[in-house]
């Protein structure tokens, strides 16, 4: 089945195998899930990877609520996407959130009265979350107050993350949480 019956997810390829197990794009009836990966801890990683960033496009102010007002944003995202790319916005969203995942992080540790804080590694199903919603709200940020609509922003943000521009918000956010936790070591 495609994806809004325009783009085959099996011809996806995604490079970074770390996230690869966490990148669902088995084929679905629909993307409504209706919640029922939020009774287990990792049921998350079965949910199909666009209903995920139609979720989390979702938690602004504009959107809260609005499944399918979302779902038609990312669909024209989509679209504007492969007009740009001439590539199948499957690919160019995997790779953005292989690139805008952060690979390290800084957790906060108490000892005695003391809290010092200490670099670890990202989990991968951590990794494409921070990802999934860097990307989201950078395009809700630039999307706002702003004549650009939130699907041309978010096909912006996507196709600038996924070539690890820095002036997308997502690859911004990234390095400045890897700065926090180099400087953690």
């Amino acid at each position: 089945m495609k994806i809004f019956n325009k783009w085959d997810p099996e011809e996806i390829e995604i490079e970074d195998l770390s996230i690869k197990r966490y990148f669902n794009l088995r084929p679905t009836v629909v993307m409504h899930s209706g919640g029922r990966h939020a009774r287990q801890q990792f049921k998350k990683s079965e949910q199909h990877i666009v209903e995920r960033l139609v979720n989390k496009m979702m938690r602004g102010e504009e959107n809260t609520g609005k499944k399918i007002t979302t779902y038609k944003i990312v669909e024209e995202a989509f679209d504007i996407v492969h007009q740009r790319t001439k590539e199948n916005p499957l690919t160019v969203l995997a790779r953005a959130i292989s690139k805008s995942g952060p690979r390290e992080e800084v957790v906060r540790l108490k000892y005695g009265g003391i809290t010092v804080p200490k670099a670890v590694d990202t989990a991968p199903q951590r990794r494409v979350d921070v990802a999934l919603m860097f990307i989201a709200n950078g395009a809700r940020r630039s999307a706002f107050k702003s004549k650009r609509s939130a699907a041309s922003s978010l096909a912006d943000e996507i196709i600038a993350a996924s070539k690890g521009d820095v002036r997308s918000f997502a690859i911004n956010r990234r390095d400045s949480v890897e700065r926090v936790a180099k400087a953690a070591r």
